[in-house]
This record gives structure tokens, sequence and C-alpha cells, in this order.
């Protein structure tokens, strides 16, 4: 019989939705992207850097990963530019999902 490890919910927790796990849609990546963006702070910045820096998946790995979680209406991209003109992707999470 398996073992059952119990927390105690006073601090580092994450409560969500199990919506995205049913999604038959996305991948194992995507699901497991998605739950840790859901786990980081509400003033976190989602940007390609940020999210690279939290596993050992590459950047390229990052962001179809993204574009993924963006095709199926779990996060929006938007594309600014910096003061020197180089694009910076922008992702956020979408509201119904939080």
């Amino acid at each position: 019989m398996s073992q059952i490890f119990r927390v105690e919910r006073t601090k580092n927790y994450t409560v969500m939705s199990n919506q995205h796990f049913k999604n038959k849609s996305l991948s194992l990546k995507a699901k497991g992207l998605l739950s840790l963006m859901l786990s980081l702070p509400d003033d976190w910045n989602y940007n390609m850097q940020g999210l690279t820096s939290l596993s050992r998946d590459g950047i390229d790995s990052v962001r179809s990963v993204i574009k993924e979680l963006e095709h199926h209406g779990y996060v929006q991209r938007n594309i600014v530019r910096n003061e020197y003109g180089c694009e910076i992707i922008l992702t956020s999470l979408q509201n119904w999902i939080m």
C-alpha cells in the first residue's frame, strides 16, 4: 500500500483547479508548466528566461509549451519592445483558471 504524505497547509503549498489536469488535449509537459506557473506568486514576471530558470528545460522547450498553453487558452502572450528595440515576450495566466 502506498503512503500518503500530509503537509501542514500554512505555507509552501498551492491550491489549484484540477481542470487543466483533466484536459486530454494538453501534453504532460504543458500540465506541469501550467501547474508550476500557478504555484508562483501573483506578481511573478512570466517571461521566457524566468520560466526557463525554474527547470532544466531550455528556452526552446519552454517556448513550445507556452505556445501550446496559449493555443488552448490558458495563457496570453504580449510582445513588447524595450528601450533598445529588443522584443520581450510577457506571458500572463488567464484569470478564469486561477
